[in-house]
């Protein structure tokens, strides 16, 4: 079955255009497109977003593993860096604190008209990713290969099965969830 998907190139647009607008409308119905709840998320005052994005987590884990058991998807880790994850930090944390959406609330929020959002937000992600091309031939050869890491996932960083690692971190979040709850938060 995902074998066909994987060579119907129409089809993976239509599915993608179809998970983007469900991913939005679950955003918006979440409160994560509103710059009020995202404000109180930075201030740890409102832990709306954690709370949303961390049940995505839990059910997109348990999904995904299951798929994976099944032999219906694959996974593809990838080799990382220190200097591309303190270069991918900077811009999504400055973008983050001089805006307060992230890429994806951002989308969200236009959708729902913010204008904010529209003019500074998906303007910004434009000239943010033109300069970022601009300057890549550079970072590529320098720092984005600065203290290279390979390719490892959670369960093999950890020495442990791969379902028990998805149990701990599954009852992990959860609890977290819980707690959470429980505080009132």
């Amino acid at each position: 079955m995902f074998a066909r998907l994987h060579k119907n190139k129409t089809a993976q647009l239509v599915l993608g255009l179809l998970f983007g607008i469900c991913f939005g409308f679950l955003l918006q119905k979440g409160g994560a497109t509103s710059y009020n709840v995202i404000e109180g998320q930075l201030l740890l005052t409102d832990f709306t977003v954690l709370k949303l994005m961390l049940s995505a987590v839990i059910v997109g884990m348990a999904g995904f593993h299951l798929m994976k058991h099944f032999g219906l998807v694959r996974s593809h880790a990838a080799e990382g860096s220190i200097g591309s994850n303190v270069i991918g930090g900077l811009i999504f944390g400055v973008g983050f604190a001089l805006l307060g959406f992230c890429p994806g609330t951002v989308a969200g929020a236009v959708g729902t008209g913010a204008l904010d959002a529209l003019f500074g937000g998906m303007i910004g992600l434009l000239i943010g990713a033109g300069i970022f091309a601009e300057l890549y031939p550079r970072l590529r050869t320098r720092t984005l290969v600065w203290g290279k890491f390979p390719a490892v996932t959670v369960p093999e960083f950890l020495h442990l099965n791969l379902w028990v690692t998805v149990v701990l971190m599954e009852v992990f979040m959860i609890g977290f969830l819980l707690v959470l709850g429980y505080l009132g938060l």
